[in-house]
Order: C-alpha cells, then structure tokens, then sequence
C-alpha cells in the first residue's frame, strides 16, 4: 500500500470518530487535553469494574485537524471496548507502523505518539 492511500484511509478514520457522549458536550474541561498535539485535542477514558478492567477511549478532536481526528479514530476503533492489558501491550511506536513516516511530519507523528502514551498512562495510573 503506497502513502497516499494509506493516508486516505487515515482520512476516512477522521470521518468515522464518534463524537464524545453527550455527557462531555461542552465539557472538555472535564477531559484530559493532550497538549503534545498541534490541535486541540481532548481526552477521556472509562473503565469497566473488572480486575483487567475494559477502557472506554473517548476522544474529541476538531473537524479541521483530519490527520489527528484519523489517528484518534484509528485508536477509539482498534482500542477502545478492550481490556487495559492489551491496550498497554500496544507497542509505542505504533504511529511510526502505520507506515505514514514520510507522509505525516515528525511533530504530527509525536502528537500521536504522545496520545497513545496518554492512554497508556491514564490505564496504569488507574490501575495503581
């Protein structure tokens, strides 16, 4: 898969994030923000009781900012409803294995790297 498409199916990933419940409408002060990205970008997670509790990833990223709205799209969709035991087995340069090196500049693909770590840290702050 070259680039280019790799990065239209980033795009598509910005088109399908859910937007944040309607609890957090208006609310993002009651979010985490995630001041490594470029755009404002906010950040909620909700755990489940169980011992390996599941995660609930809710993200709220503005409609201007496709690639970061893709990239948290890509997470919400392949991460979130899982256990925090896999999401903190993800691997840390998740971002850079997508493929999108050349396509994305090294400061979007830090903010990336910055919003899994995010996660990762509020999973394991939980848990502690």
């Amino acid at each position: 898969m070259h680039e280019q498409e790799r990065l239209e199916l980033l795009l598509e990933f910005s088109d399908n994030l859910p937007e944040p419940p309607e609890r957090y409408a208006g609310h993002e002060d009651e979010m985490e923000q995630v001041i490594e990205c470029q755009t404002p970008l906010f950040l909620a997670l909700e755990f489940s009781d169980d011992p390996d509790p599941e995660v609930t990833i809710i993200i709220s990223a503005p409609p201007e900012a496709p690639t970061t709205r893709g990239f948290a799209g890509v997470l919400v969709e392949g991460l979130s409803g899982h256990s925090a035991s896999v999401i903190l087995g993800v691997p840390d340069d998740m971002p850079n294995q997508l493929g999108l090196t050349k396509a994305l500049t090294p400061l979007r693909l830090r903010g990336m790297t910055a919003l899994l770590g995010r996660i990762k840290r509020n999973i394991t702050s939980h848990q502690a």
